[in-house]
């Protein structure tokens, strides 16, 4: 029977064969990694794969299409939503770091990449398809009208490279939105932050990105003690992301000494 795409899954299967052999390539898995599929719907991208790797762990939310997938031998299945998957787990039971790719679901692709976050010490690197404007943001340099909170949260973490974009028409059904492809390496010497710290103070610094930071950032280190720790008299996309992070630092060793 064939399977009709569920919106509310968000789903948007890719079936041109040109850009899925660009994916394989750019991944360039090698038998005995431990590679780990979100979203593998009819599998598109999941057989390309196996033919380099020869097992793989698949995570699925759809039930009819997990069910299909449990009758192939060489996939470990993972029935459930990715945002309550454990990949810490996943890689202590493979034994090594875990190689993550897919096409995300673009309604909960910044969630996702939160998600991973967290597990990120278990994660050799991610390649994954979303909406361009979503890589865009995840890939900007300070000053540009993209960078924002998810640029600075992910580039505390990761080396972050667009690699190329990809036409609606590559899906079925296609989307509204144009899509890129995006690698994501975790850094090897991350800065050693409080990263709900850091979070918070980035959500404060954005959460009015046309004002300066004095009425925002501003407000909310003068309350922790820090009034004079930061030039204020910019606005929150001229920060690089190291001064984000030394801020952080700076704010959590105050906070631990008071």
């Amino acid at each position: 029977m064939k399977h009709v795409p569920r919106k509310r899954f968000g789903q948007h299967f890719l079936a041109d064969t040109a850009v899925l052999d660009a994916i394989v390539r750019a991944i360039a898995p090698q038998p005995g990694e431990a590679l780990v599929e979100i979203g593998p719907g009819l599998g598109a991208l999941t057989d390309p794969l196996l033919e380099r790797c020869e097992r793989l762990t698949v995570i699925e939310l759809d039930r009819d299409l997990a069910a299909r997938l449990r009758k192939r031998s060489e996939l470990t299945v993972i029935e459930s939503d990715v945002l309550q998957v454990d990949f810490c787990a996943i890689g202590a039971q493979a034994g090594r770091k875990l190689r993550v790719v897919g096409n995300l679901p673009y309604n909960i692709s910044s969630p996702i990449a939160f998600h991973l976050l967290a597990y990120v010490d278990a994660i050799e690197d991610q390649h994954f398809m979303l909406q361009k404007e979503v890589v865009d943001r995840m890939a900007a340099a300070p000053g540009h009208k993209d960078y924002g909170r998810l640029s600075v949260m992910l580039q505390w973490r990761y080396d972050i490279e667009s690699l190329f974009e990809v036409p609606p028409e590559a899906f079925e059904p296609p989307p509204r939105v144009d899509s890129a492809v995006v690698r994501m390496v975790p850094l090897p010497d991350p800065p050693a932050i409080d990263p709900k710290l850091l979070e918070e103070m980035v959500a404060v610094a954005f959460s009015q990105r046309r004002k300066l930071l004095r009425h925002t950032l501003g407000r909310w280190l003068e309350a922790r003690g820090h009034a004079e720790a930061f030039d204020v008299q910019r606005r929150a996309e001229e920060v690089p992301v190291a001064e984000y992070i030394a801020l952080a630092q700076r704010v959590s060793g105050f906070l631990r000494a008071s």
